[in-house]
């Protein structure tokens, strides 16, 4: 039995010494960006209007449904903080994947992409009034739930780079090189 305790550790530890370096954080940036990437890209395009500065209609109606409905769907009703909301919204859709896919200031971004998968769910949830099945269940051996299935799964990828970072692999290592 010694022998095979012994057996399993050395190869598992030559294993864990080959990749542990650089592994774990390049495949979380490759998969949650494969996945995401452009998912949160086409969501961000659907929001922008006639410049960067002008949220389109159905920016709103994704950020802010009930309000928005509650106001007849007229964008000029809406307030100066919603449309800020809007507007940041819109521009995190661009620019945490894409640090995240680069592996610029990777631990930040994953942060902020953490609050924003948060947030995008508690829309969905009481705002859009996603229905139970959308929402899923934990442990409950179906993982086709949107929310609590492929959401965790991303907010996982996105936990393993909050702590290890981006990687050799990444702009943040080559940034890592000009510090003093």
């Amino acid at each position: 039995m010694k022998l095979i305790l012994n057996t399993h550790d050395r190869i598992f530890t030559a294993i864990n010494n080959i990749l542990a370096p650089w592994f774990l954080t390049t495949a979380a940036r490759f998969l949650f960006s494969s996945v995401t990437l452009f998912f949160f890209w086409n969501s961000g395009k659907t929001k922008i209007g006639d410049g960067i500065f002008s949220p389109a209609f159905g920016a709103y109606a994704q950020i802010f449904p009930k309000k928005f409905e509650s106001l007849g769907y007229d964008a000029s009703l809406m307030s100066g903080f919603d449309t800020l909301v809007v507007l940041l919204g819109t521009y995190a859709e661009f620019i945490l994947p894409a640090m995240i896919a680069l592996g610029l200031f990777t631990r930040l971004a994953s942060v902020g992409m953490i609050g924003f998968i948060g947030m995008m769910s508690v829309v969905d949830i009481y705002g859009h009034n996603v229905d139970a099945k959308t929402i899923g269940a934990a442990f409950d051996r179906v993982p086709y739930g949107l929310i609590m299935d492929q959401r965790l799964l991303w907010v996982f990828l996105l936990l393993v780079l909050v702590v290890k970072g981006g990687g050799p692999l990444s702009l943040d290592y080559i940034l890592s090189k000009f510090r003093n």
